[in-house]
């Protein structure tokens, strides 16, 4: 899926929302745990009840590697799932890659040429080398971390250089050596605010993948304020929120209702910024 494809998704569906399926076996509804494969019965009823309401969704990797094969199978069955039944879905595989040049090679094969998801999050730490290779493939793009909503981000990518230029703005204006945005995209942590400000001077065409919504406390409101571009510009993220928002076997269809509650809060934005004709 191309830029110019998921900007006018987002304008038909009226909404930048991405649904997070970090789909814990832990945290699902008891009764699913009859089915012969649990976490894609989830998913599954999670992506029917909300698919109206959303644009993209973003299996977290690391929920699906706990579970070994099987939750590979999950993630892979998932993934087919939603590009059989719904294609005008931009998929995310949530995986934080990044190694070096080979590795990152055989990263890159496995999400794109098998899986064939649309995009990777992928981490800048080691450099061009290890971004690369997710970039061989023309439809496929790489959401690179720039500043995320973690404490710990404070550690590293807030850290001024001699010249006052703070760590991931370096990565900002660097990995745009790399690629441009019509492949690549950066995570935005939520909780960032009026960062998105010095985010947006840096990258201000670029799509950003904005983690932290809901369960984690970030405003959609600052989030469209401050991050909002021309083309809308942001794929903003609820995990928990949704998916989690009932553990009965009523778990889907108030699922359905909190999406439905972010999608309108969205297509307000989107009104008021002029990029959809009215709210209704």
């Amino acid at each position: 899926m191309n830029k110019q494809q998921l900007f006018e998704n987002i304008k038909k569906k009226q909404s930048f929302l991405c649904v997070g399926l970090d789909t814990d076996i832990k945290k699902i509804p008891q009764h699913l745990l009859s089915e012969e494969d649990p976490i894609f019965a989830f998913n599954k009823a999670i992506i029917d009840a909300t698919a109206d309401y959303c644009v993209a969704y973003k299996p977290n990797l690391a929920f699906y590697e706990s579970l070994g094969v099987k939750g590979m199978q999950s993630f892979e069955k998932t993934v087919a799932y939603l590009r059989e039944n719904y294609p005008d879905q931009f998929i995310i595989a949530d995986a934080k890659r990044g190694d070096i040049g080979n590795t990152s090679e055989m990263y890159a094969r496995s999400f794109f040429d098998h899986i064939k998801v649309d995009a990777v999050t992928v981490a800048p730490y080691m450099g061009e080398d290890s971004v690369k290779p997710f970039l061989i493939y023309p439809e496929a793009w790489v959401i690179l971390l720039a500043l995320t909503s973690n404490k710990g981000s404070h550690d590293f990518q807030l850290t001024e250089d001699a010249n006052g230029e703070r760590l991931f703005e370096k990565v900002l204006k660097k990995s745009q050596d790399w690629a441009t945005d019509e492949q690549m995209m950066y995570v935005v942590g939520a909780t960032q605010g009026k960062m998105f400000l010095d985010i947006r001077k840096h990258a201000p065409n670029h799509f950003l993948l904005v983690p932290g919504v809901g369960a984690q406390g970030g405003s959609l409101a600052e989030v469209a304020q401050y991050g909002m571009n021309d083309q809308c510009g942001l794929l903003v993220n609820s995990s928990r929120a949704i998916i989690y928002a009932d553990k009965t076997e009523n778990f889907a269809n108030v699922a359905r209702e909190a999406a439905y509650t972010v999608q309108r809060e969205m297509a307000g934005y989107l009104h008021d910024k002029g990029i959809i004709p009215c709210k209704a």
